[in-house]
């Protein structure tokens, strides 16, 4: 599984979103009243000593290049953990991960408001759909702060997607990720000590467990995006709502209703029409298109690849 061929690639995204989906799992299996800004801590700085290995990655003339967006962004990061812990919590979890995969639909809209850029009539319907998906999911007689939680992580989610555009593009993943963590621990160590909660040796086994499934989820796909187009794959992240279905009815008992299965559908399937549409425009990979057609190209990248981004870069 090299990730070099399309069918090797969505192999590894498959893969990749289910280890996504037990790094959840090992959140859900908190105990009830589970010291939250401990367990943010932990994770971090397990996930930042995952990271040390490959220092060498590191850009260090360059160590705080972006310092303003980093610490904005790891920030937001610590708040879109925190959201996530309590959703899972509280929420099946197919239904916080349905909620989650809003976070490219606000992609949408925040580059509107930051970026100006234009959003096509498919867009726009992803926009309207999948919000009027998010309310028949939660449905308002449900809608509670659990539900404002998934709500605020798929937010984390897509303010840093698109603060990505300001940080330096010289800059690697692994430079970011790092620094990413190491802004986020001061922050976290504080909540953890006012938080005041008594050291907990099955906190620590879930944090090593969650931050070690979301690394693997991290590799496979920088492996499957490395050397195929993401437009050719990256649908193949939806399979993540299709392991929470099967993980939170077999191991937690819960049955999807039909009211998740048609807001799920009206937040997935307009995502994957964009992402069709943008495959049939896209050249063969080392084919060099018209000018025009890659200013069009360049225009929309960040709608059509919305999830893609997501993926590499702020899941983590």
């Amino acid at each position: 599984m090299s990730g070099k061929t399309v069918n090797s690639a969505i192999l590894l995204l498959v893969i990749g979103n289910a280890m996504a989906l037990i790094s959840d799992v090992f959140i859900k299996l908190l105990e009830p009243g589970a010291p939250v800004f401990q367990f943010a801590f932990l994770r971090c700085l397990i996930t930042l000593a995952f990271l040390l290995p490959l220092v060498k990655q590191l850009d260090r003339k360059n160590l705080f290049a972006g310092l303003k967006i980093h610490t904005f962004r790891a920030h937001i990061h610590l708040a879109g953990i925190l959201c996530m812990v309590i959703a899972l919590g509280n929420l099946p979890l197919a239904t916080a991960n349905a909620v989650f995969y809003a976070a490219p639909i606000l992609v949408m809209v925040l580059s509107v408001f930051l970026f100006r850029e234009k959003l096509t009539p498919l867009s726009v319907t992803a926009v309207f759909s999948g919000f009027a998906g998010i309310v028949l999911i939660l449905r308002p007689v449900e809608f509670n702060w659990a539900a404002v939680a998934a709500l605020g992580s798929a937010f984390a989610l897509a303010i840093n997607a698109v603060l990505v555009r300001k940080l330096p593009k010289q800059q690697s993943t692994v430079h970011k990720l790092f620094l990413n963590y190491l802004l986020i621990l001061p922050a976290a160590g504080a909540l953890a000590w006012w938080e005041g909660a008594q050291w907990d040796s099955g906190i620590l086994i879930g944090a090593m467990g969650s931050a070690l499934f979301i690394l693997g989820y991290n590799i496979t796909v920088l492996l499957a995006y490395r050397q195929v187009d993401a437009n050719q794959v990256t649908s193949a992240e939806y399979t993540g709502l299709i392991w929470a279905v099967g993980i939170g009815w077999i191991w937690f008992g819960e049955v999807p209703d039909l009211w998740f299965l048609a807001g799920s559908l009206m937040i997935v399937v307009p995502l994957l029409l964009i992402g069709l549409k943008h495959r049939r425009r896209e050249p063969a990979r080392g084919f060099n298109p018209a000018p025009e057609q890659q200013a069009l190209r360049n225009r929309g990248g960040l709608l059509s690849a919305g999830k893609s981004q997501l993926a590499r870069e702020c899941r983590e």
